[in-house]
């Protein structure tokens, strides 16, 4: 099972986290979004599958190599349709 280990590739803020642990993501799906300079950086995911954990919360200021997030990849089941 592959885990992608998501983390800031600079000092910024959080400015909006956009999942929680659980949610389902697909693959260039933004997590979080960051903000240095003025600038609005969307965090994206690589792999489909499952937010397992989240690392911050909005206001928080990261260093460059914090962890953000981490995904484990994998679909959801199948819902049976009824």
């Amino acid at each position: 099972m592959a885990v992608e280990e998501i983390h800031a590739e600079m000092v910024s803020s959080v400015w909006k986290v956009l999942v929680t642990p659980g949610a389902q993501v697909a693959a260039g799906d933004t997590l979080v979004i960051l903000e240095s300079m003025k600038m609005e950086i969307p965090v994206l995911t690589e792999l489909a599958g499952t937010v397992q954990e989240l690392h911050v919360v909005e206001g928080e200021v990261l260093q460059e190599g914090d962890l953000i997030a981490t995904v484990v990849a994998g679909q959801p089941q199948e819902r049976s349709r009824a």
